[in-house]
């Protein structure tokens, strides 16, 4: 039951690395993955630097990664990429205003995971540092999320190796959306037709330059959530809080923000629905993370 689980949440992660203004670290963050997904990633980038100098300590390392966790995810995530690409494309350009709605009130929910993951007194006694940072953040998110790009035409290869490893720390920097960071260099819709044509090349190119860009970004980030953790969870949020621009319902063409215009019903709802939805799964992890620990204490605290 775990497996399958673990499949359907890498599923949601895959699916929102493929919607523009949606972070896979976000979804992992809402569905209580983040930190050990990051843990695990982190032991995997041990494993192979073992792997290439110390191989006496490879039986060790192996030992270390919880498989079972990475591969089911990992089915999810490749099983949503190469089955739901093009659904959901055409959802985005069928119905660019609903679609925003309903990750609008998605992501907005989810600002409330890292803020509750923050430690109440390092909270307290860090407060004037934190309140501007988390501006400071969210302001660059905000302008940063304005950057589009015309769609290039037949990109190169080390150009799609280069943006593939940037654009997939989003999948471990909640807030940043790996496929805006594509629409902003004007490589989403190329990325996108490769994936529902089937276009290996670029396929393997760009899961290279994903790879080259874990392994260079994930070290980092989990040293600074271990030894910095309320401040590094305030920038999460902000960052979060920023990316809500690219989700506004109304935009033109060029990615200028518009008051909304003609029916608004159907985008409300879309907002309502999102926001619920993500409230109840928040819900749920939290109710099952409660049993969890509460059983773990119960078996420790048993009477041999």
């Amino acid at each position: 039951m775990a497996v399958l689980w673990n499949i359907i949440r890498g599923g949601l992660i895959g699916m929102a690395e493929l919607v523009p203004g949606i972070s896979g670290g976000t979804v992992a963050l809402v569905i209580g993955m983040y930190e050990r997904a990051l843990h695990n990633g982190e032991k995997l980038i041990d494993l192979i630097k073992v792997a290439i100098k110390d191989r006496s300590r490879l039986k060790s390392a192996v030992a270390g990664i919880d498989w079972w966790f990475l591969g089911a995810v990992g089915v999810g995530m490749v099983t949503a990429v190469f089955t739901l690409s093009t659904v959901l494309s055409n959802f985005v350009e069928n119905h660019p205003e609903i679609s925003r709605g309903l990750f609008l009130g998605m992501v907005a929910v989810s600002i409330l995971v890292p803020i509750g993951m923050m430690d109440g007194r390092d909270t307290k006694k860090r407060l004037p540092l934190l309140i501007p940072l988390f501006l400071v953040c969210a302001v660059i998110s905000f302008f940063g999320t304005s950057v589009t790009s015309a769609p290039q035409e037949n990109p190169s290869l080390i150009i799609i190796f280069i943006a593939a490893a940037i654009a997939v720390c989003a999948l471990v920097l909640p807030g940043v959306s790996g496929s805006f960071l594509l629409l902003a260099v004007g490589l989403y819709a190329p990325i996108m037709s490769s994936l529902s044509n089937r276009e290996w090349d670029v396929i393997g190119v760009f899961i290279l330059g994903a790879i080259t860009g874990i392994a260079l970004f994930i070290k980092i980030l989990s040293y600074i959530l271990e030894h910095h953790r309320t401040i590094t969870l305030a920038v999460m949020a902000g960052l979060m809080l920023g990316s809500l621009r690219a989700l506004w319902p109304w935009q033109d063409s060029d990615a200028n923000l518009l008051s909304p215009s003609g029916e608004t019903w159907p985008v409300i709802t879309a907002i309502i629905i999102g926001a619920v939805v993500v409230a109840l799964v928040m819900f749920i992890e939290r109710v099952t993370s409660t049993r969890t620990l509460d059983s773990a204490v119960m078996v420790e605290t048993k009477p041999v």
